[in-house]
C-alpha cells in the first residue's frame, strides 16, 4: 500500500509479513471488467440460462480503460477479508481512501425493494465478494434485455416478499407456524424496478396483491398473490402474459429476511401520526413523533393490510375496538411506498462505500437474498454506478389501478368463479392499468409493451368475439365495435358463463411477439374491466385473438367519422356496445399514486429523536 492510499495490485505486488492481497486476481478480474467495453455476460457457477439470451452489458457513464476500477476500495476489502479470515483486527485507524467511485457509491439512494437497496447498494468495489454464497434459483422466461425499439437498454427487475412460514430458518409465532398449517405460500409484495440507464430513469411499479388474473397459475386464474406458489417463473410468466411487461431479473426474500436486512442497518426510525394496531400483522404502536423499529418491527409495518387507528373522536382506548381503514391491501401498498423510502435513507445515511466499516452489513444480509441465475455481477455493479445521483424523491412510485369487487352474488360473498369461491379479490381498469403501464416504462399508446416496437395497425389484427355473459346480442355488438375501429372480425359466438361478474379477457394462442402484440392491441381498445391472458384453448375461429366479453367493459368509440376495414373500404362507425353496463359490484378504479391517510407511519421530521414504540391497550 502507497503512502497515498493507492494499493498497487501489479503481478508483482506485494505487502511486508501479509503476502499477496486474498482474491486479488478476482478482485482485479472484476475493477477491469466494470471499466472494460461491454461485452457477453455469463453468470459463474449456474451453467447459463435455458431459454434466456445471453445478456450484454453496458459502459458506466465516465467509464475509462486502463487502471483497475475502485482499485483502492478493492486492495482494501481484499486486505479486510485476509485480515477477518485471521481472526485478526487491524490496529491502525481506518484507511483514508477517497476513490472518486466510492464518494459516488456513498450517494447511492436507488429505490426499490429492501433487497436491491442493499444488495446493489454495495456497488462495483464489493461485488465480486458479494456474488460468492449468493442463493441463485432457475427462473424460466425471462427476458434478455431489449436493444431496439423505445425500451431498448431497459430493464425490469421483479420484486417480490414471500410469505412462506414453512421457509423461515427457525419457526416464528409472530407470523404464524408451519407445523400448526400456515403454509401457504403467496406474495405479500409484488413490484417491479424499470431501470432505464440510458434516460436515467427509475420507475417502481406494485402490483395489488388481490388482484384476479388469468394465468396466475399455470392451471388458470387465480389472484396474482397465488402464482408465487408455483415459483418465481410462474409470476413471471403471469405478468408477461397478463400485463405485457417483460422482465429481466427476479429476487425474492421472505419474513426473516426482510426483517434481518432492517436490523443489519441498525433498524429505521418512522413517525406515527395517530395510534395503529393491526391484530393480524403484529403493529401495535402508539402515537409518537419519531418511533425507532428493529427487523421485526418494521415487517409489521410493510404486512399490516387489517389496520385500525385511533382517530380524533374515537371514545374507546382499546385498539381492538378502534375504527378500521377500507382500502386494506392498496392502503398497505401505499405504506410500503412510505417505508421504501425512508430505507433508502437509511442506507443512504449509512454510507455504503467503505469495505471496511460496512462488511458486517454485507455479510449479514447476502445470503438472505435468492436471485435469478442470470443476474451478473457486471450487471448489478453497472446498475448502481449508473444511478449514483437520483434523488429518491423524484423517482416514481406507482400502483396498478384496480376495481375492489365486493359482495358480486348479493349473498355476502366474495367473488365465485367456476363453482369455486376466491373472496375479496380486485379487477383490472383499463384505460387506467395500461396508463400507467406505460408511465412506467416510459412508450407511447402505440407500443408494444414487450418489445418497445410499434403495435399493428388493427386491419393486420384478425378478432373473433364469444359472449361470456349470456347478454343478448353481446358478442355481435362487441365484434361490431372492434369492427368500427378497423379490426378485421372474424367470427362471434358463446361460452359458458364463468360467474355472476367476469372479466374481459383478451385471449391469444402462441407467445410470439406478434399475437401478443395482437392483442396488446385489441385490450387498448377496450375500456373497462379488461385484461390480457394467454391461453391457446381460447383461441376461436382462426383468429389471432379472441375476446371473451365480461361484466363491465366498453369498446372505444372511433377517432374519425369513417374507419378503414382490412379491405379497404370504410365503414361508418358502429356505438359502443349498450350491453357494457356498470356493475354495483364493481367499484370504480383506485388511484395510481394516493396520499398517505393521516394515520399512515411516514418519516420522521428532520432532527427528530426517535423512542422505543409503546404499545396500545388492547
Amino acid at each position: 500500500m502507497t503512502e497515498d492510499g493507492r494499493g498497487d495490485l501489479g503481478p508483482s505486488s506485494s505487502r511486508p509479513g501479509r503476502g499477496s492481497v486474498p482474491n486479488e486476481k478476482g478482485l482485479r478480474s472484476l475493477g477491469n471488467e466494470v471499466d472494460a467495453q461491454p461485452g457477453p455476460v455469463g453468470d459463474a457457477g449456474t451453467g447459463g440460462t435455458a431459454g434466456t439470451a445471453e445478456r450484454g452489458t453496458r459502459r458506466p457513464a465516465g467509464a475509462h480503460g486502463g487502471a483497475t476500477a475502485n482499485e483502492a476500495g478493492l486492495a482494501a476489502l481484499g486486505e479486510e477479508m485476509h485480515r477477518s479470515q485471521r481472526g485478526r483486527r487491524a490496529s491502525k485507524g481506518p484507511r483514508k481512501v477517497r476513490s472518486r467511485r466510492r464518494r459516488i457509491l456513498r450517494r447511492v439512494t436507488l429505490i426499490g425493494l429492501a433487497v436491491v437497496l442493499v444488495m446493489i447498494g454495495g456497488g462495483a468495489g464489493y461485488a465480486y465478494y458479494l456474488t460468492h454464497d449468493l442463493h441463485r434459483v432457475h427462473v424460466q422466461g425471462l427476458n434478455s434485455a431489449l436493444t431496439t425499439g423505445q425500451e431498448a437498454g431497459s430493464e425490469n427487475i421483479l420484486m417480490v416478499g414471500s410469505t412462506s412460514r414453512c421457509a423461515l430458518t427457525v419457526q416464528n409465532p409472530a407470523y404464524g407456524l408451519c407445523s400448526q398449517g400456515v403454509n401457504g405460500v403467496n406474495s405479500d409484495v409484488i413490484m417491479i424496478l424499470h431501470a432505464d440507464p440510458a434516460h436515467h430513469q427509475l420507475a417502481l411499479l406494485s402490483i395489488p396483491r388481490d388482484l384476479f388474473i388469468p394465468n396466475a397459475r399455470s392451471s388458470g386464474p387465480n389472484k396474482i398473490d397465488a402464482g408465487l406458489y408455483e415459483g418465481l417463473s410462474q409470476l413471471v410468466a403471469a405478468i408477461e402474459e397478463d400485463f405485457g411487461i417483460p422482465i429481466q431479473h427476479a429476487v425474492s426474500l421472505n419474513f426473516d429476511q426482510f426483517a434481518n436486512i432492517v436490523d443489519a442497518l441498525g433498524g429505521i426510525n418512522m413517525s406515527f401520526p395517530e395510534s395503529v394496531f393491526d391484530a393480524e400483522s403484529g403493529l401495535n404502536v402508539q402515537a409518537a413523533a419519531c418511533v425507532h423499529l428493529d427487523g421485526t418491527q418494521a415487517l409489521q409495518v410493510v404486512r399490516a393490510r387489517h389496520l385500525q387507528y385511533d382517530a380524533p373522536g374515537t371514545t374507546t382506548s382499546d385498539a381492538e375496538y378502534w375504527p378500521q381503514e377500507v382500502q386494506s391491501d392498496l392502503a398497505r401498498i401505499n405504506r410500503d411506498h412510505e417505508f421504501l423510502r425512508v430505507l433508502a435513507t437509511a442506507v443512504a445515511k449509512k454510507g455504503l462505500g467503505n469495505p471496511i466499516t460496512d462488511l458486517d452489513l454485507i455479510n449479514s444480509v447476502k445470503a438472505d437474498l435468492t436471485f435469478d441465475q442470470s443476474w451478473s455481477v457486471n450487471d448489478m455493479a453497472n446498475l448502481v454506478l449508473s444511478f449514483h445521483s437520483v434523488d429518491i424523491g423524484s423517482v416514481p412510485q406507482l400502483t396498478l389501478p384496480v376495481a375492489v369487487v365486493t359482495d358480486p352474488d348479493g349473498s355476502g360473498g366474495g367473488l365465485v368463479y367456476q363453482g369455486s369461491s376466491y373472496g375479496d379479490v380486485e379487477f383490472p381498469s383499463q384505460a387506467q392499468d395500461q396508463s400507467v403501464i406505460d408511465q412506467v416504462l416510459d412508450i407511447g399508446a402505440t407500443t408494444d409493451s414487450m418489445t418497445g416496437s410499434p403495435l399493428p395497425a388493427p386491419s393486420a389484427v384478425t378478432v373473433s368475439v364469444m359472449n361470456g355473459t349470456g347478454v343478448a346480442n353481446q358478442a355481435s355488438d362487441t365484434s361490431a365495435a372492434l369492427g368500427a375501429l378497423g379490426y378485421h372480425t372474424v367470427g362471434v359466438g358463446d361460452t359458458p358463463a364463468v360467474g355472476d361478474v367476469a372479466e374481459t379477457v383478451v385471449y391469444y394462442g402462441s407467445r410470439t411477439g406478434a399475437d401478443e402484440a395482437a392483442a396488446e392491441s385489441v385490450a387498448r381498445s377496450i375500456s373497462g374491466s379488461v385484461i390480457m391472458a394467454y391461453d391457446p384453448s381460447q383461441v376461436a375461429d382462426g383468429a389471432e385473438v379472441t375476446v371473451v366479453t365480461g361484466t363491465q367493459f366498453t369498446v372505444n368509440a372511433p377517432s374519425s367519422s369513417t374507419t378503414p376495414t382490412s379491405a379497404g373500404s370504410t365503414t361508418t362507425p358502429t356505438s359502443s356496445p349498450s350491453t357494457s353496463t356498470s356493475s354495483s359490484a364493481i367499484q370504480a378504479p383506485s388511484a395510481s399514486n394516493p396520499s398517505l391517510a393521516p394515520w399512515d407511519p411516514r418519516a420522521c421530521a428532520a432532527g427528530a429523536t426517535p423512542t422505543a414504540p409503546v404499545p396500545n391497550r388492547t
